[in-house]
C-alpha cells in the first residue's frame, strides 16, 4: 500500500501527452475554445452592464472592471477544472487511452503530469481570451501591468487542475463530479470575491474565504486589473502553488492505487 505514496518522479517525457492531447484538441479547437468562453463572457457581460448600471463603484472601479477582474480566476479555475475531470475522465476510464499509454516507456507519473500541464495551457486559453475582452472593453489601468496576469493563469490553472486531478483519482463516473462542482467549485464562486467584495460576508465566512485557492487568485488578479501591485503576492502565490502540488502528489497517489494495483 505505502509504496502507491511516493513522490513523483518528473521527467520531460510528460511532453508527448501534452502533444498527444494538444492534436487531439485542434481538431476541435474552436467549439472547445467558445464553449469554455460563453458562461464567463454571459457572466461579465451580462451582469457587468446590467447590473453595474445600478451599482456605485467598488473599491474605486467600475462595477464591470471590479466582475472583469474576478472573470479572468473564475474562467481560468472553471476551464482548468473541465478539462481535469470530464476530459481526463475519459482519456483514463472511457477510451483506455492512459491503457496504452501505460504500455509504452511512459510511467503514470508522465500520464498525470502531461494532464497537468495540458489543463494548465488549456486554462491559460481561457484567461488569455477574457484578458483580451479586459483591453477590448478598456477595462484596465495599466496594459503592462496587466500582463502580470499571464503567468498568475498559469498558476491558476495549475492550482485547480492538480485539485480536479484528485477527483479524476476517485470518480466512479461522470455523476460523480457533481459532488465536486456543488460542495468545492460553487461555493469558492460565491464566497471568494467573484461577484461582490468579500468584505461583505459575515466575518465567519470571510475567514473561510481567506483560505480558499480562488480567493488568492482574485486577489492577485483584481489588483493587477486596475494597474497597481498586489500586497501578499507571495503569499499568494506560494498558496496556489501548495494547492497544486499538493493536489497532484495525492492525486497521482490514488491513480497509482487505483490503475496498477
Amino acid at each position: 500500500m505505502t509504496h502507491f505514496f511516493r513522490l513523483p518522479r518528473l521527467s520531460w517525457r510528460f511532453i508527448p501527452v501534452w502533444r498527444r492531447n494538444y492534436l487531439v484538441w485542434r481538431k476541435l479547437a474552436i467549439p472547445s475554445i467558445l464553449g469554455n468562453l460563453a458562461d464567463p463572457m454571459l457572466y461579465m457581460l451580462g451582469l457587468g452592464y446590467g447590473l453595474g448600471s445600478l451599482l456605485p463603484d467598488i473599491g474605486g472601479m467600475p462595477y464591470l472592471t471590479f466582475l472583469a477582474a474576478g472573470t479572468v480566476a473564475y474562467s481560468t479555475m472553471n476551464a482548468a477544472t473541465f478539462e481535469v475531470l470530464y476530459s481526463s475522465f475519459s482519456r483514463m476510464h472511457v477510451q483506455r487511452t492512459w491503457d496504452a499509454i501505460l504500455n509504452t516507456p511512459l510511467t503514470l507519473d508522465d500520464v498525470m503530469l502531461g494532464e497537468l500541464t495540458w489543463a494548465v495551457a488549456k486554462s491559460l486559453l481561457s484567461g488569455l481570451a477574457i484578458l483580451g475582452v479586459i483591453w477590448g472593453l478598456g477595462l484596465y489601468g495599466s496594459f503592462w501591468m496587466t500582463l502580470w496576469l499571464i503567468p498568475m493563469v498559469a498558476l491558476v490553472g495549475f492550482c485547480f487542475g492538480g485539485m480536479g486531478l484528485v477527483m479524476n483519482a476517485v470518480s466512479p463516473s461522470y455523476d460523480f463530479f457533481l459532488y465536486y462542482f456543488t460542495l468545492v467549485i460553487t461555493p469558492m464562486v460565491l464566497l471568494c470575491g467573484v461577484f461582490f467584495p468579500v468584505s461583505q460576508l459575515p466575518p465567519l465566512l470571510q475567514n473561510i474565504s481567506a483560505w480558499l485557492p480562488l480567493s488568492h487568485a482574485v486577489d492577485l488578479a483584481r489588483p493587477l486589473v486596475i494597474g497597481s501591485m498586489p500586497d501578499r503576492i507571495a503569499l499568494h502565490a506560494t498558496a496556489l502553488l501548495a494547492y497544486g502540488s499538493l493536489g497532484y502528489v495525492v492525486a497521482l497517489a490514488l491513480t497509482r492505487r487505483r490503475l496498477l494495483k
